[in-house]
Parts: C-alpha cells; sequence; structure tokens
C-alpha cells in the first residue's frame, strides 16, 4: 500500500505526543504533593524511571507486541516484526491518516509510559527503586503491551474479535481500559502484595506540599487534551469534540467532588479539586469522542461523586492504596468504560465511531453497547490484577518490595537516592534518626 503523508495530521500527533508525555513529569509533582517531605524525591523517581524503561522496552519490542500482526489468535502482536522499530509507513495503523509510523510509534510510546507510572501510586513510601524499575519493564512486556493489542492493535476486542462480529465493535477512544482499569488494577494488586506502611491508619500521612498537587493536576488536565483529541488520529472534527468534551467533563467532575466533600465533610479541599478533575479526566478517556456534551457533563458527574466516596473504601477494606490510584483510576476507568454504553451516540458529524459500534442505551441502541462496554471493562480488570499478583508475587519472592522498617520511617529518600528534597530534612538528623532506630 502506497503512503501519502498529510502533514496537518502529522503535526497534531506530534504536539499530542509532547503533551502526553508531559503527563508523566505531572504526575510526578502530583503524586510527590501528596506524599509526605521524606518519601517526595522517591515518588518523583517512580515516574521518571518509569520513563526511561518504558521508553526503551517500547523501542525493542514493546511496540511490535502491541501493534505487530496478531499472533495466538489475536492475544498478542507478533514482537519480532517490529523490533527496535524496524517500521515502513505503508504499515502504519494511522497510514490511511498520512501520518508516518514513527510518530505513531512516538505518540502511543507515551500511553504506556504514563500507564505504568500511574501504578506507583498504590506502593508510595515503601518500594524499593531497584525493583520497581524491573517490575515497570516486566509489566509493560506482559500486561499492557498484550491489552493494548486487544483494544487498539486489531486482536481479541478489535473489529475481527468475537464481541465485534457477534455484539458491536468496544467503544475506547483513549484508554478507558488499556490506561485506566489496567492501571488501577494493577494498583491494587500491589498494595496488596507490598502490604501496609508502617503506623498507617495511625500516624497522619498527609500531603507535605498541596501546591505541588495542584499543580500536577493542572498539568495532567493540560496534557489530556493530547491524550484525548490526539486519541483519533487527526486533526478534525473528532479532535474538537473530544477536546471540549475533556474539558466539560473536568470541570463537573471537579464541582462534583467537592460537593461531595461539603456535604460529607463539611469542607471543600484543594486537594478533592485535584482529584475530582482528575477523576473525571479519567472517566471521559473512553468516551470523548463518542458523546455529546450532556454525556460529557454525565460522566464527569457520576465520576466525580462516586471517586470521591470510593477513595475511603481502602480503610474499611483494610489495603493501603496510598494515593488512590484504586479509588480514582480503576472506579473511574469503570465508570466510564461504562457509561460509554448508556451515552454513546452517532447523532452528531464529529463523532468517532468506528464501524460496527452502536448507539448507546440512552440514545435508542438498546442493551447491546452497554453489554459490550462491560464485558471489556470485567476482561481488563481481571487480565490486569491477574497477571500483576503473579508477577508482583515473583518480585516478592527474589528482590523484594519493601525497604526496610527503618528507611520507612527516617525517609526513603536518603536510604534509595542517598539524597533529600529538603534543607529541613537533613542528611544529618535522618542519620541519627537511623542510630535511635537501631538502638
Amino acid at each position: 500500500m502506497s503512503f501519502s503523508l498529510d502533514a496537518g495530521n502529522t503535526a497534531w500527533l506530534l504536539v499530542c505526543a509532547s503533551l502526553v508525555l508531559l503527563m508523566t513529569p505531572a504526575l510526578a509533582f502530583f503524586y510527590g504533593g501528596m506524599v509526605r517531605g521524606k518519601s517526595v524525591l522517591n515518588m518523583l523517581m517512580m515516574s521518571f524511571s518509569a520513563m526511561g524503561v518504558v521508553g526503551l522496552v517500547w523501542s525493542l519490542w514493546g511496540y511490535s507486541l502491541a501493534f505487530g500482526p496478531s499472533v495466538a489468535g489475536g492475544w498478542f502482536g507478533n514482537p519480532f516484526t517490529h523490533f527496535g522499530l524496524t517500521v515502513s509507513d505503508a504499515s502504519s495503523p494511522a497510514a490511511s491518516l498520512g501520518v508516518p509510523a514513527l510518530v505513531f510509534v512516538a505518540f502511543e510510546a507515551t500511553f504506556a509510559i504514563i500507564t505504568t507510572a500511574l501504578i506507583s501510586g498504590a506502593i508510595a513510601d515503601r518500594a524499593k527503586i531497584g525493583t520497581w524499575m524491573a517490575f515497570a519493564a516486566v509489566w509493560v512486556t506482559v500486561v499492557y503491551a498484550p491489552l493494548a493489542h486487544w483494544v487498539w492493535g486489531g486482536g481479541l476486542f478489535g473489529p475481527q474479535g468475537w464481541l465485534a462480529r457477534n455484539l458491536s465493535l468496544p467503544i475506547d477512544l483513549a484508554g478507558g481500559t488499556v490506561v485506566e482499569i489496567n492501571a488501577g488494577a494493577a494498583g491494587l494488586a500491589l498494595a496488596l502484595l507490598v502490604g501496609q506502611r508502617h503506623r498507617w491508619r495511625k500516624d497522619p500521612m498527609r500531603p507535605h506540599n498541596l501546591p505541588f498537587v495542584m499543580l500536577g493536576a493542572g498539568l495532567l488536565w493540560f496534557g489530556w487534551f493530547g491524550f484525548n483529541a490526539g486519541s483519533g488520529l487527526a486533526a478534525d472534527g473528532t479532535a474538537g469534540r473530544a477536546w471540549v468534551n475533556t474539558f466539560v467533563a473536568a470541570c463537573v467532575g471537579m464541582l462534583a467532588w467537592l460537593g461531595t466533600e461539603r456535604v460529607r465533610d463539611g469542607h471543600a479541599t484543594s486537594l478533592g479539586a485535584a482529584s475530582g478533575t482528575v477523576a473525571a479526566l479519567v472517566a471521559i478517556t473512553p468516551a470523548a469522542g463518542a458523546v455529546d456534551t450532556y454525556g460529557a457533563i454525565a460522566i464527569g458527574a457520576v465520576s466525580g461523586a462516586v471517586c470521591a466516596l470510593a477513595v475511603g473504601m481502602k480503610y474499611r477494606l483494610g489495603f493501603d492504596d496510598s494515593l488512590d490510584v484504586v479509588g480514582v483510576h480503576l472506579v473511574g476507568g469503570l465508570v466510564g468504560t461504562v457509561m460509554v454504553g448508556l451515552f454513546a451516540t452517532h447523532g452528531h458529524q464529529d463523532s468517532f465511531f468506528l464501524p460496527g459500534s452502536r448507539d448507546g442505551l440512552f440514545y435508542g441502541g438498546g442493551f447491546t453497547q452497554l453489554a459490550v462496554q462491560v464485558a471489556i471493562a470485567l476482561a481488563a480488570l481481571v487480565w490486569s490484577f491477574g497477571l500483576t499478583f503473579v508477577i508482583g508475587w515473583a518480585f516478592k519472592r527474589t528482590m523484594g518490595w519493601r525497604v526496610p522498617q527503618e528507611a520507612e520511617i527516617a525517609g526513603i529518600d536518603l536510604h534509595e537516592h542517598g539524597e533529600t528534597a529538603y534543607e529541613t530534612v537533613s542528611q544529618g538528623s535522618v542519620h541519627t534518626r537511623h542510630r535511635e532506630i537501631r538502638a
């Protein structure tokens, strides 16, 4: 097949790739502000190290696993076809839109990076950086890349898959399953395996820098426009629709979270504003190009309120998901993926609908699309949680996940990185605290 370059689409996707890559440093600040001051560098490093590890894996075999020709009945792509990024423009999934193969590779690499980095919030304050980096390499290979192939690479959930041939083509524009449910389920598995922080629920573990949290959330919102509006792979009406829906849903999600806080706790917090924005961004991710403005408002409202309530479940159930990866990303991803089945509509010309998808229940399409969305949400959850638990258990038995308790108490930054973030957390005082603990 011949290839004809579309300069507009190519430029647009390069910009969007850069925006999505910015989301990982933004996540570092978002997460970093929520931990204690003695752990902030380790939290930042978990996101930054994910960029290095996943970027290398993606460049060698990760992209081919996700977007190579289907093997094993569509479970994953051939890892050797594009090994080392041996790609041709004519074979690019975006070739029909005039986007060169390497531009598509770059765009999808940023998704793999941010998904992996999201998991780290579930095990903040207590994990070895070396184990985390080794886990990231294995996880993006075994869990992320095959799931991306199912949804975006023509695998199990593609046009030739059983769901598409017998019911309807699943709708997931930018990663409700591949990114959000995937990261949230993986975070739950690791939180259970790694265990609770020392004196969790006994000592206050408040965010040490809420301006960091707000800055991170704002930059995530900015980058999310590339995340969602770029996922149609073209500078067109779909991009505009996805941009507007992303904006509207985030606005409503923030207000819904704040309203829930106000009713439940008597005050609305800056942390709630940041969290509600992110929760709605998570939920609108699969739906951004497939719903109208009313659908975006509904998804934002439901995700903001439900996620605000869900983050407290960890205390009732006893798992220490440090930075609410489960409550925001797993729950938000489930909400958004399922609600596509309610609000999806062909009723506007700028919708992103692949042939074979249907309108949602509220737009006259019946229960078919809703059933398909529930099926892919559950499949992603089971796949990610099950495999992550096995991988995480293997690392627990070999490299070990936890830093020594004395290091966790005194400060993981100095133990793992030999440095501290602030003058007030001096190396001398940390070393003194180490001696006190040993004594």
